[in-house]
């Protein structure tokens, strides 16, 4: 082994957890803080709760909430194109005005579009 490489051991390093249990263990940092240990974890207690660290839950929740809407917004704009050529096909095929029937159905739609 070489000399002075490792790092130095501290064999009653003090373990933290912010549920206040605190312990003693082996290890090369002198104190430990850790967010959840087994007086806390919700395997060890059987109750369900959501550990959040740092507002990971909550920016999740943001991000997905904004992707349903995302895809809610695209699937309704789908939609609409559809039934707008249907419509342009339709009036078409009657003779009448595509063009004005397309936008009758686009501003059928319009609040919707907006949000």
């Amino acid at each position: 082994m070489k000399a002075d490489i490792h790092p130095k051991y501290y064999p009653a390093a003090k373990v933290i957890c912010s549920c206040g249990a605190t312990w003693l263990t082996g290890s090369t940092i002198e104190t430990i803080r850790t967010d959840v240990c087994s007086n806390c974890h919700p395997f060890y207690t059987g109750e369900q709760r959501i550990v959040d660290t740092a507002g990971q839950v909550e920016r999740f929740m943001k991000r997905l909430e904004r992707r349903q809407s995302e895809t809610a917004r695209r699937e309704l704009e789908i939609q609409v194109r559809k039934e707008a050529d249907e419509a342009g096909r339709k009036a078409r095929a009657r003779g009448g005005d595509a063009e004005a029937a397309a936008a009758e159905v686009y501003a059928r739609y319009a609040p919707q579009l907006q949000n």
